[in-house]
C-alpha cells in the first residue's frame, strides 16, 4: 500500500487544486471531491434537496469516497479527507441521539488509520471568490474549517499544516513533508 494523502480544509482554499498537482508530482491516482462533482453536474441545488435529501447524499458521497479509497491500492491523493464528511455531518446537524445511521457513520469517518497524512490548508490565505459552486459567505467558511480542522486534529494520526500559498510551494512542501520521518 502506498501513501494515502487527504488535503483538507474548508471551500476555496486550494484543496482541488493542490491535491490534483500533488497527485500528479507523486504518480499517485487522484480522488476527487464528490461534492463538487455533484454541484458541477447541473444536478438539483443542494438547497432544493431538504434536510432529507441532503442527508440521502451525503451518505451516498461517503458511500462513493470509500468505495474509491478502497480501489486506490497502490495509494491516493484526496481532495477531503474523511474528517471533512463527520465536519459536514454536524455543520448540517444529521447527528442525533441514539441514531444508529449517526454513531455508524462517525466511526467510519473519523478512523485515525484512515490516512498517512492529512494535509490542513488554513482557512483565509487564499481570497474567497464566488464561483457559482461554493457558498462565498466568509462565516459560513470560517465555521466548516473550524468543524473540519477540529476533526482532522482529534482523529487523524499524522495532520500537517500546509504555511505556503502558492501552489508550487505547497506541492514542494508537502513532497518535502512526505519525504521526512513520521512524527
Amino acid at each position: 500500500m502506498g501513501e494515502r494523502i487527504a488535503i483538507s480544509g474548508s471551500a476555496g482554499v486550494g484543496k482541488s487544486t493542490l491535491a490534483r498537482a500533488l497527485a500528479a508530482e507523486l504518480g499517485l491516482p487522484y480522488i476527487p471531491e464528490g461534492m463538487r462533482e455533484y454541484l458541477e453536474s447541473g444536478a438539483p441545488n443542494l438547497h432544493s434537496l431538504g434536510p432529507d435529501g441532503l442527508r440521502t447524499l451525503v451518505l451516498r458521497l461517503w458511500s462513493e469516497r470509500q468505495e474509491r479509497e478502497a480501489a486506490a491500492t497502490r495509494g491516493f491523493v484526496a481532495d477531503r479527507a474523511s474528517y471533512d464528511f463527520a465536519a459536514f455531518w454536524l455543520f448540517y446537524r444529521f447527528a442525533e441521539p441514539g441514531c444508529a445511521t449517526t454513531a455508524t457513520y462517525l466511526a467510519a469517518t473519523m478512523d485515525p488509520a484512515r490516512y498517512d497524512l492529512v494535509a490542513l490548508l488554513p482557512y483565509g490565505r487564499l481570497p474567497l471568490v464566488a464561483d457559482g459552486v461554493r457558498s462565498s459567505n466568509p462565516w459560513v467558511q470560517l465555521h466548516t474549517h473550524l468543524l473540519i480542522e477540529g476533526m482532522a486534529r482529534r482523529c487523524a494520526v499524522n495532520t500537517y499544516t500546509v504555511e505556503s500559498v502558492s501552489l508550487a510551494d505547497r506541492v514542494s512542501e508537502l513532497v518535502a513533508r512526505i519525504g521526512s520521518p513520521r512524527e
